[in-house]
């Protein structure tokens, strides 16, 4: 027999959407906010030449830069306000969550609950800062080394773009938290997934201008798309994943009766990290390939001495071999994917912690005994499920992405773009859900009291 919010659940349609009038601000709060978002991709920062810096870019966006451009919805193309994106709040985030899994006073905050979380919340935000206006005065030295493309290049020029990038980047990480407190959904995963999505329509037109010019044949269109779409169906079919863990509960005496032992179901997702990992990847590749990028489109005197030619061939290499499809760009990129799967799935599900709760509900897992037996057969089982997650996200992340690069397709809606997409859709979703589940919660629970008061 179904329970009562299996039953509302099912009842959930466009009637009962209508009458959530707060969900209904939330969703016009995300899209305004994401609106605005989307402004500030198409406002230059000064100084640039716009059209020398687009062919700049047109010469260097089949590697790394690509990949960024795809996540900011072209703000790197355009080298706009929010061309650094929310990712120095993402490598800001990995940080501390690295620093607070070893001994120390991130370590106590993390432990200490809502107001520790929201002390590392703001610690995560003063190394967001750091991070954006060292990734700004990176950009803003390689722009002023490059010839043409900065009208007047200088201290102003260097002084004003590190202002304007790292205010760009505060800003969006301030909209992603405001998404996330009063609209729907993850703000800093929506913010990336607009971002992703508005380059979609570029980017199909770009495979298809492609495919009329001759570069690439149908059939290798016709199998990509055929590629996503198996790698859709794998995203929603491993997302929606569980394994069930049987947990037991005791009798109870509850007055005078006896209640019998309950039996539910302690839910583990095979991906337990979600997207994070391969944002986070992303993140840090990003850092050096951007740096290797720049640096290397520079051009030296011609009087320049040999180590500087040396370092500079050697940059350039480095920046190559950080491209798509490259054998080093895919090692690093599986290798981070993997920790990073197993990193964050430790940091989101202590094993330890959900023993000692089910211990402490008199809860238990039938034939293991409660406490530390416990935590080991969570531990075995979680490890299994991050193995299976990881090699699932590694397929779906890198597949894709080199198969298009070995076609020589300027396509990026690759692996991780495809994955950020379906399983943001996904979240998004079920948060709507949850919302309209609520008020329906709500309205049951008011009509109640008013029967109440009638009789």
């Amino acid at each position: 027999m179904a329970s009562a919010a299996e039953q509302l659940a099912r009842n959930l349609n466009f009637a009962s959407f209508a009458k959530a009038k707060d969900l209904h601000a939330r969703i016009i709060f995300t899209v305004i906010a994401l609106i605005c978002y989307r402004l500030g991709t198409f406002i230059p920062i000064p100084g640039i030449d716009i059209e020398a810096f687009a062919r700049a870019f047109s010469q260097a966006q089949q590697g790394i830069l690509g990949m960024a451009n795809m996540f900011s919805g072209g703000a790197v193309e355009r080298l706009a306000v929010f061309a650094l994106n929310v990712m120095p709040y993402i490598s800001a985030s990995i940080i501390i969550q690295l620093l607070s899994s070893f001994p120390g006073r991130l370590e106590q905050l993390k432990k200490e609950g809502e107001s520790g979380r929201a002390q590392l919340n703001q610690y995560t935000r003063y190394l967001t800062v750091v991070l954006a206006v060292a990734q700004s005065l990176t950009i803003a030295n390689g722009l002023a080394s490059s010839p043409g493309v900065v009208i007047d290049p200088g201290p102003m020029f260097i002084a004003s773009t590190v202002i304007t990038l790292t205010g760009g980047t505060m800003l969006l990480m301030w909209i992603g938290e405001q998404i996330t407190a009063r609209g729907i959904g993850n703000g800093v995963s929506l913010i990336i997934f607009a971002g992703i999505v508005a380059e979609v329509p570029k980017s199909i037109f770009r495979a298809l201008t492609l495919a009329q010019e001759g570069s690439i044949s149908g059939v290798a269109i016709v199998a990509l798309v055929l590629i996503l779409t198996l790698a859709i169906i794998l995203i929603v079919f491993v997302e929606r994943s569980q394994r069930r863990i049987v947990v037991q509960y005791p009798k109870r005496q509850v007055g005078n009766k006896m209640t019998m032992g309950e039996q539910s179901f302690l839910p583990l997702k095979i991906n337990t990290a979600g997207v994070i990992p391969p944002i986070f990847a992303s993140s840090l590749l990003l850092l050096p390939a951007t740096m290797a990028g720049f640096l290397a489109s520079g051009q030296l005197p011609e009087n320049a001495p040999d180590w500087q030619v040396v370092m500079q061939e050697g940059i350039r290499t480095t920046a190559g071999l950080l491209s798509h499809g490259q054998p080093l760009f895919i090692a690093l990129f599986g290798v981070l994917i993997m920790f990073f799967s197993f990193f964050y799935t430790s940091v989101v599900f202590n094993t330890e912690e959900t023993a000692d709760n089910l211990r402490k509900q008199g809860g238990f897992l039938p034939g293991i005994r409660p406490g530390a037996k416990t935590a080991d057969y969570l531990d075995m089982v979680m490890s299994r499920l991050t193995m299976i997650g990881a090699i699932y996200l590694v397929i779906v992340c890198l597949v894709p992405e080199a198969i298009s690069a070995n076609l020589g397709m300027q396509f990026y809606l690759g692996g991780t773009s495809l994955l950020i997409v379906v399983s943001v859709t996904i979240d998004t979703v079920a948060q709507i859900q949850s919302h309209m589940l609520a008020h329906q919660y709500e309205g049951m629970i008011k009509k109640s009291k008013l029967k109440g008061r009638g009789r």
